[in-house]
Protein backbone atom coordinates (compact mmCIF):
# COMPACT_ATOMS: atom_id res chain seq x y z
CA UNK A 1 0.00 0.00 0.00
CA UNK A 2 1.41 3.41 -0.92
CA UNK A 3 1.80 6.14 1.66
CA UNK A 4 -0.69 9.03 1.82
CA UNK A 5 0.61 12.07 -0.02
CA UNK A 6 0.56 14.27 3.09
CA UNK A 7 2.98 12.13 5.05
CA UNK A 8 6.67 12.76 5.48
CA UNK A 9 8.86 9.90 4.30
CA UNK A 10 9.72 7.39 7.01
CA UNK A 11 12.78 5.13 6.99
CA UNK A 12 12.17 1.59 5.81
CA UNK A 13 9.24 2.37 3.52
CA UNK A 14 9.20 1.73 -0.27
CA UNK A 15 9.20 5.45 -1.04
CA UNK A 16 12.21 5.91 1.28
CA UNK A 17 14.10 3.26 -0.67
CA UNK A 18 13.20 4.87 -4.01
CA UNK A 19 14.29 8.28 -2.76
CA UNK A 20 17.60 7.11 -1.33
CA UNK A 21 18.43 5.08 -4.45
CA UNK A 22 17.73 8.12 -6.64
CA UNK A 23 19.74 10.54 -4.53
CA UNK A 24 22.59 8.07 -4.03
CA UNK A 25 22.77 7.79 -7.85
CA UNK A 26 22.78 11.59 -8.08
CA UNK A 27 25.56 11.89 -5.50
CA UNK A 28 27.50 9.19 -7.33
CA UNK A 29 27.24 11.08 -10.62
CA UNK A 30 28.21 14.47 -9.20
CA UNK A 31 31.25 13.24 -7.29
CA UNK A 32 32.43 10.98 -10.11
CA UNK A 33 32.51 13.81 -12.67
CA UNK A 34 34.07 16.26 -10.22
CA UNK A 35 36.67 14.08 -8.53
CA UNK A 36 37.41 11.40 -11.11
CA UNK A 37 40.27 13.60 -12.34
CA UNK A 38 42.03 13.64 -8.96
CA UNK A 39 44.32 10.62 -9.45
CA UNK A 40 45.12 11.98 -12.93
CA UNK A 41 46.74 15.19 -11.67
CA UNK A 42 50.29 13.76 -12.04
CA UNK A 43 49.32 12.57 -15.55
CA UNK A 44 48.12 16.08 -16.48
CA UNK A 45 51.33 17.59 -15.08
CA UNK A 46 53.37 15.35 -17.43
CA UNK A 47 51.03 15.38 -20.42
CA UNK A 48 50.40 19.13 -20.52
CA UNK A 49 53.78 20.18 -18.99
CA UNK A 50 52.30 22.03 -16.01
CA UNK A 51 53.22 22.12 -12.30
CA UNK A 52 51.42 20.05 -9.62
CA UNK A 53 49.58 23.17 -8.41
CA UNK A 54 48.55 24.02 -12.00
CA UNK A 55 47.39 20.45 -12.64
CA UNK A 56 45.13 20.72 -9.58
CA UNK A 57 43.10 23.33 -11.52
CA UNK A 58 41.41 20.39 -13.27
CA UNK A 59 39.68 19.83 -9.92
CA UNK A 60 39.78 23.21 -8.17
CA UNK A 61 38.37 25.19 -11.12
CA UNK A 62 35.07 23.24 -11.40
CA UNK A 63 34.79 23.34 -7.61
CA UNK A 64 35.14 27.14 -7.72
CA UNK A 65 32.49 27.61 -10.43
CA UNK A 66 30.22 25.19 -8.60
CA UNK A 67 30.66 27.13 -5.35
CA UNK A 68 29.64 30.40 -7.00
CA UNK A 69 26.77 28.93 -9.06
CA UNK A 70 25.25 27.26 -5.99
CA UNK A 71 24.21 30.67 -4.67
CA UNK A 72 22.20 31.30 -7.87
CA UNK A 73 20.84 27.85 -8.67
CA UNK A 74 19.38 27.16 -5.23
CA UNK A 75 16.99 30.15 -5.37
CA UNK A 76 15.99 29.01 -8.86
CA UNK A 77 14.90 25.67 -7.41
CA UNK A 78 12.42 27.59 -5.25
CA UNK A 79 10.73 28.65 -8.50
CA UNK A 80 11.27 25.73 -10.89
CA UNK A 81 11.08 22.90 -8.36
CA UNK A 82 13.66 20.57 -6.82
CA UNK A 83 13.50 17.60 -9.18
CA UNK A 84 13.64 19.52 -12.51
CA UNK A 85 16.72 21.49 -11.44
CA UNK A 86 18.52 18.37 -10.22
CA UNK A 87 17.66 16.40 -13.36
CA UNK A 88 18.97 19.08 -15.75
CA UNK A 89 22.13 19.38 -13.65
CA UNK A 90 22.93 15.67 -13.79
CA UNK A 91 22.41 15.26 -17.53
CA UNK A 92 24.37 18.41 -18.45
CA UNK A 93 27.40 17.60 -16.27
CA UNK A 94 27.56 14.02 -17.60
CA UNK A 95 27.51 15.22 -21.22
CA UNK A 96 30.18 17.88 -20.60
CA UNK A 97 32.43 15.24 -19.03
CA UNK A 98 32.16 13.09 -22.16
CA UNK A 99 33.01 16.09 -24.36
CA UNK A 100 35.97 17.11 -22.14
CA UNK A 101 37.81 13.86 -22.83
CA UNK A 102 37.99 14.82 -26.53
CA UNK A 103 39.55 18.28 -26.14
CA UNK A 104 43.30 18.39 -27.05
CA UNK A 105 44.47 21.59 -25.28
CA UNK A 106 44.96 22.20 -21.56
CA UNK A 107 43.09 25.51 -21.59
CA UNK A 108 40.20 24.04 -23.58
CA UNK A 109 40.04 21.17 -21.12
CA UNK A 110 39.95 23.59 -18.18
CA UNK A 111 37.12 25.58 -19.78
CA UNK A 112 35.00 22.44 -20.07
CA UNK A 113 35.89 21.45 -16.50
CA UNK A 114 34.75 24.89 -15.32
CA UNK A 115 31.46 24.46 -17.20
CA UNK A 116 31.04 21.04 -15.61
CA UNK A 117 31.25 22.62 -12.17
CA UNK A 118 28.69 25.21 -13.26
CA UNK A 119 26.16 22.60 -14.37
CA UNK A 120 26.84 20.30 -11.40
CA UNK A 121 25.73 23.11 -9.06
CA UNK A 122 22.09 22.13 -9.52
CA UNK A 123 22.40 18.99 -7.42
CA UNK A 124 24.12 19.34 -4.00
CA UNK A 125 22.18 22.03 -2.13
CA UNK A 126 18.89 21.24 -3.84
CA UNK A 127 19.18 17.58 -2.83
CA UNK A 128 19.76 18.61 0.79
CA UNK A 129 16.72 20.89 0.66
CA UNK A 130 14.62 18.09 -0.89
CA UNK A 131 15.52 15.73 1.96
CA UNK A 132 14.89 18.40 4.60
CA UNK A 133 11.39 18.96 3.19
CA UNK A 134 10.35 15.41 2.39
CA UNK A 135 11.97 13.27 5.11
CA UNK A 136 10.64 12.72 8.61
CA UNK A 137 12.95 13.99 11.35
CA UNK A 138 13.69 10.39 12.37
CA UNK A 139 14.84 9.54 8.84
CA UNK A 140 16.78 12.63 7.79
CA UNK A 141 20.06 11.63 9.43
CA UNK A 142 20.08 8.26 7.68
CA UNK A 143 18.90 9.67 4.33
CA UNK A 144 21.51 12.44 4.38
CA UNK A 145 24.15 9.87 5.26
CA UNK A 146 23.08 7.70 2.30
CA UNK A 147 23.22 10.72 -0.02
CA UNK A 148 26.75 11.48 1.13
CA UNK A 149 27.52 7.77 0.85
CA UNK A 150 26.57 8.02 -2.84
CA UNK A 151 28.98 10.94 -3.07
CA UNK A 152 31.72 8.81 -1.54
CA UNK A 153 30.97 5.88 -3.85
CA UNK A 154 31.06 8.16 -6.89
CA UNK A 155 34.34 9.65 -5.75
CA UNK A 156 35.84 6.21 -5.22
CA UNK A 157 34.63 4.64 -8.47
CA UNK A 158 35.53 7.72 -10.50
CA UNK A 159 39.05 7.83 -9.11
CA UNK A 160 39.55 4.08 -9.44
CA UNK A 161 38.34 3.91 -13.04
CA UNK A 162 40.35 6.96 -14.09
CA UNK A 163 43.55 5.75 -12.42
CA UNK A 164 43.42 2.19 -13.72
CA UNK A 165 42.42 3.05 -17.29
CA UNK A 166 45.06 5.82 -17.45
CA UNK A 167 47.73 3.28 -16.56
CA UNK A 168 46.66 0.65 -19.09
CA UNK A 169 45.15 2.87 -21.76
CA UNK A 170 44.48 6.60 -21.74
CA UNK A 171 43.23 9.19 -19.27
CA UNK A 172 40.80 10.33 -21.99
CA UNK A 173 39.21 6.89 -22.14
CA UNK A 174 38.99 6.84 -18.35
CA UNK A 175 37.27 10.23 -18.19
CA UNK A 176 34.90 9.25 -21.00
CA UNK A 177 33.92 6.12 -19.09
CA UNK A 178 33.12 8.25 -16.05
CA UNK A 179 30.91 10.45 -18.22
CA UNK A 180 28.94 7.45 -19.50
CA UNK A 181 28.43 6.11 -15.96
CA UNK A 182 27.26 9.56 -14.86
CA UNK A 183 24.74 9.56 -17.70
CA UNK A 184 23.36 6.19 -16.55
CA UNK A 185 23.12 7.55 -13.00
CA UNK A 186 21.23 10.60 -14.27
CA UNK A 187 18.67 8.35 -15.98
CA UNK A 188 18.29 6.30 -12.78
CA UNK A 189 17.69 9.46 -10.77
CA UNK A 190 15.12 10.85 -13.22
CA UNK A 191 13.10 7.63 -13.19
CA UNK A 192 13.34 6.80 -9.46
CA UNK A 193 13.00 10.08 -7.52
CA UNK A 194 9.43 10.76 -6.29
CA UNK A 195 8.00 14.17 -7.06
CA UNK A 196 8.07 16.66 -4.18
CA UNK A 197 5.12 16.39 -1.80
CA UNK A 198 5.90 19.24 0.56
CA UNK A 199 7.38 21.83 -1.79
CA UNK A 200 5.35 24.77 -3.07
CA UNK A 201 7.03 26.81 -5.83
CA UNK A 202 6.88 30.56 -5.41
CA UNK A 203 7.86 33.58 -7.41
CA UNK A 204 11.41 34.66 -6.69
CA UNK A 205 11.98 38.33 -6.03
CA UNK A 206 15.68 38.58 -6.76
CA UNK A 207 16.03 41.77 -4.76
CA UNK A 208 15.10 39.77 -1.65
CA UNK A 209 17.66 37.01 -2.25
CA UNK A 210 20.56 38.72 -0.41
CA UNK A 211 18.32 39.10 2.61
CA UNK A 212 17.40 35.41 2.64
CA UNK A 213 21.09 34.52 2.65
CA UNK A 214 21.94 37.13 5.28
CA UNK A 215 19.36 35.81 7.74
CA UNK A 216 21.31 32.56 8.04
CA UNK A 217 24.42 34.41 9.18
CA UNK A 218 22.43 35.96 12.03
CA UNK A 219 21.75 32.51 13.46
CA UNK A 220 23.92 31.48 16.41
CA UNK A 221 24.90 28.14 14.87
CA UNK A 222 24.73 28.22 11.08
CA UNK A 223 27.85 30.39 10.45
CA UNK A 224 29.94 27.93 12.48
CA UNK A 225 28.56 25.03 10.44
CA UNK A 226 29.35 26.92 7.23
CA UNK A 227 32.96 27.36 8.37
CA UNK A 228 33.20 23.61 9.06
CA UNK A 229 32.35 22.92 5.43
CA UNK A 230 35.16 25.18 4.21
CA UNK A 231 37.82 23.78 6.54
CA UNK A 232 36.94 20.08 6.39
CA UNK A 233 36.58 19.82 2.62
CA UNK A 234 39.63 21.98 1.93
CA UNK A 235 41.87 19.77 4.05
CA UNK A 236 40.38 16.53 2.79
CA UNK A 237 40.82 17.40 -0.88
CA UNK A 238 44.37 18.57 -0.21
CA UNK A 239 45.29 15.12 1.13
CA UNK A 240 43.89 13.39 -1.95
CA UNK A 241 45.30 15.96 -4.40
CA UNK A 242 48.94 15.46 -3.44
CA UNK A 243 49.20 11.95 -2.00
CA UNK A 244 49.47 10.62 -5.56
CA UNK A 245 52.56 12.73 -6.23
CA UNK A 246 54.18 11.37 -3.08
CA UNK A 247 53.40 7.73 -3.87
CA UNK A 248 54.59 7.97 -7.47
CA UNK A 249 58.05 8.99 -6.25
CA UNK A 250 60.64 6.79 -4.49
CA UNK A 251 60.70 4.96 -2.14
CA UNK A 252 57.16 3.89 -3.09
CA UNK A 253 57.28 4.31 -6.92
CA UNK A 254 53.72 3.05 -7.33
CA UNK A 255 52.04 2.81 -10.71
CA UNK A 256 49.07 4.98 -11.67
CA UNK A 257 46.82 1.92 -11.43
CA UNK A 258 48.06 1.13 -7.91
CA UNK A 259 47.40 4.71 -6.80
CA UNK A 260 43.94 4.53 -8.32
CA UNK A 261 43.29 1.30 -6.41
CA UNK A 262 44.11 3.06 -3.13
CA UNK A 263 40.96 5.12 -3.61
CA UNK A 264 38.97 1.99 -2.77
CA UNK A 265 39.25 3.32 0.78
CA UNK A 266 36.43 5.66 -0.26
CA UNK A 267 34.16 2.70 0.51
CA UNK A 268 34.97 3.44 4.14
CA UNK A 269 33.52 6.91 3.61
CA UNK A 270 30.37 5.41 2.08
CA UNK A 271 29.76 3.33 5.20
CA UNK A 272 30.90 6.06 7.58
CA UNK A 273 28.47 8.70 6.29
CA UNK A 274 25.40 6.49 6.70
CA UNK A 275 26.47 5.02 10.06
CA UNK A 276 27.56 8.36 11.53
CA UNK A 277 24.33 10.02 10.37
CA UNK A 278 22.30 7.35 12.15
CA UNK A 279 24.43 7.57 15.32
CA UNK A 280 24.11 11.36 15.35
CA UNK A 281 20.32 11.07 15.08
CA UNK A 282 20.35 8.96 18.25
CA UNK A 283 23.14 10.48 20.34
CA UNK A 284 23.06 14.06 19.10
CA UNK A 285 25.08 15.92 16.51
CA UNK A 286 26.92 17.92 19.16
CA UNK A 287 28.55 14.80 20.60
CA UNK A 288 29.45 13.15 17.29
CA UNK A 289 30.86 16.02 15.20
CA UNK A 290 34.00 16.72 17.23
CA UNK A 291 34.72 12.99 17.60
CA UNK A 292 34.64 12.51 13.81
CA UNK A 293 37.03 15.44 13.28
CA UNK A 294 39.42 14.10 15.92
CA UNK A 295 39.38 10.73 14.17
CA UNK A 296 40.32 12.41 10.87
CA UNK A 297 43.19 14.26 12.57
CA UNK A 298 44.65 10.95 13.70
CA UNK A 299 44.53 9.71 10.10
CA UNK A 300 46.32 12.81 8.84
CA UNK A 301 49.20 12.18 11.22
CA UNK A 302 49.36 8.51 10.19
CA UNK A 303 50.21 9.51 6.61
CA UNK A 304 53.60 10.82 7.82
CA UNK A 305 54.76 7.20 8.11
CA UNK A 306 57.20 5.71 5.60
CA UNK A 307 55.28 2.43 5.76
CA UNK A 308 52.88 2.12 2.80
CA UNK A 309 50.34 0.07 4.77
CA UNK A 310 50.21 2.71 7.50
CA UNK A 311 49.80 5.48 4.90
CA UNK A 312 46.87 3.68 3.27
CA UNK A 313 45.31 3.05 6.69
CA UNK A 314 45.77 6.75 7.46
CA UNK A 315 44.00 7.74 4.24
CA UNK A 316 41.12 5.42 5.21
CA UNK A 317 40.91 6.98 8.69
CA UNK A 318 40.90 10.50 7.21
CA UNK A 319 38.13 9.45 4.81
CA UNK A 320 35.99 7.91 7.55
CA UNK A 321 36.39 10.93 9.80
CA UNK A 322 35.74 13.46 7.04
CA UNK A 323 32.58 11.85 5.68
CA UNK A 324 31.28 11.25 9.17
CA UNK A 325 31.78 14.91 10.09
CA UNK A 326 30.29 16.12 6.81
CA UNK A 327 27.24 13.88 7.26
CA UNK A 328 26.61 15.34 10.72
CA UNK A 329 27.18 18.98 9.75
CA UNK A 330 25.12 18.86 6.55
CA UNK A 331 22.10 17.22 8.22
CA UNK A 332 22.39 19.79 11.02
CA UNK A 333 21.95 22.57 8.45
CA UNK A 334 18.55 21.20 7.40
CA UNK A 335 17.39 20.98 11.02
CA UNK A 336 18.74 24.37 12.06
CA UNK A 337 17.42 26.44 9.12
CA UNK A 338 13.64 26.70 9.38
CA UNK A 339 13.19 28.97 6.37
CA UNK A 340 14.80 29.11 2.92
CA UNK A 341 16.52 25.77 3.46
CA UNK A 342 17.81 25.59 -0.11
CA UNK A 343 19.67 28.84 0.43
CA UNK A 344 21.10 27.64 3.75
CA UNK A 345 22.22 24.41 2.11
CA UNK A 346 23.71 26.33 -0.81
CA UNK A 347 25.80 28.55 1.51
CA UNK A 348 27.11 25.46 3.30
CA UNK A 349 27.96 23.72 0.03
CA UNK A 350 29.31 26.85 -1.61
CA UNK A 351 31.88 27.10 1.17
CA UNK A 352 32.38 23.33 0.98
CA UNK A 353 33.41 23.49 -2.67
CA UNK A 354 35.21 26.80 -2.23
CA UNK A 355 37.32 25.08 0.41
CA UNK A 356 38.04 22.33 -2.10
CA UNK A 357 39.14 24.90 -4.67
CA UNK A 358 41.04 27.45 -2.59
CA UNK A 359 42.46 25.40 0.27
CA UNK A 360 43.03 22.35 -1.91
CA UNK A 361 45.08 24.31 -4.44
CA UNK A 362 46.97 26.22 -1.70
CA UNK A 363 48.23 22.88 -0.44
CA UNK A 364 50.35 22.71 -3.60
CA UNK A 365 52.54 25.51 -2.24
CA UNK A 366 53.21 23.52 0.94
CA UNK A 367 53.96 20.39 -1.08
CA UNK A 368 56.37 22.26 -3.36
CA UNK A 369 58.25 23.92 -0.48
CA UNK A 370 58.09 21.35 2.35
CA UNK A 371 57.05 18.07 0.75
CA UNK A 372 54.51 15.78 2.39
CA UNK A 373 55.30 16.92 5.97
CA UNK A 374 54.34 20.44 4.85
CA UNK A 375 51.00 19.17 3.56
CA UNK A 376 50.37 17.32 6.83
CA UNK A 377 51.17 20.44 8.89
CA UNK A 378 48.87 22.53 6.69
CA UNK A 379 45.93 20.10 6.75
CA UNK A 380 46.46 19.40 10.46
CA UNK A 381 46.17 23.13 11.12
CA UNK A 382 42.90 23.32 9.17
CA UNK A 383 41.43 20.37 11.04
CA UNK A 384 42.65 21.76 14.36
CA UNK A 385 40.60 24.89 13.70
CA UNK A 386 37.65 22.72 12.61
CA UNK A 387 37.88 20.82 15.91
CA UNK A 388 37.78 24.08 17.88
CA UNK A 389 34.67 25.11 15.92
CA UNK A 390 33.03 21.74 16.63
CA UNK A 391 33.68 22.15 20.35
CA UNK A 392 32.12 25.62 20.12
CA UNK A 393 29.06 24.10 18.45
CA UNK A 394 28.78 21.46 21.17
CA UNK A 395 28.08 24.27 23.66
CA UNK A 396 25.46 25.93 21.44
CA UNK A 397 22.06 26.33 23.15
CA UNK A 398 19.41 24.37 21.22
CA UNK A 399 16.68 26.16 19.32
CA UNK A 400 13.46 26.46 21.25
CA UNK A 401 11.59 25.20 18.18
CA UNK A 402 10.83 21.74 16.76
CA UNK A 403 13.66 21.89 14.21
CA UNK A 404 16.34 22.87 16.72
Amino acid sequence: MSEPDDRLIEAGTPVFRRTTVALAAAGFSTFAVLYGVQPLLPVYADDFHVSPAESSLALSLPCATLAIALLIVSPLSEVWGRKPVMTISLFASAILTIVACLVPSWHGFLILRALTGLTASGLPAVAMAYLSEEMHGRAIGLSMGLLIGGNALGGMVGRLIAGVIADFGSWRLGLGTIGVLALIAAITFWRALPESRHFTPHRMRWGEVPGTFAQHFRDAGLPWLFSEAFLLMGGFVCVYNYIGFRLLDPPFSLSQAAIGAIFVVYLAGTASSAVTGEIASRLGRRKVLWLAITFALVGILMTLSDNLAVIIAGIAVVTIGFFGAHSVASSWIGRRALRDRAQASSVYLSLYYLGSSVLGTAGGWFFAHAGWPGVVAYVGGLYGIALAVALRLSRLPPLQRPAG
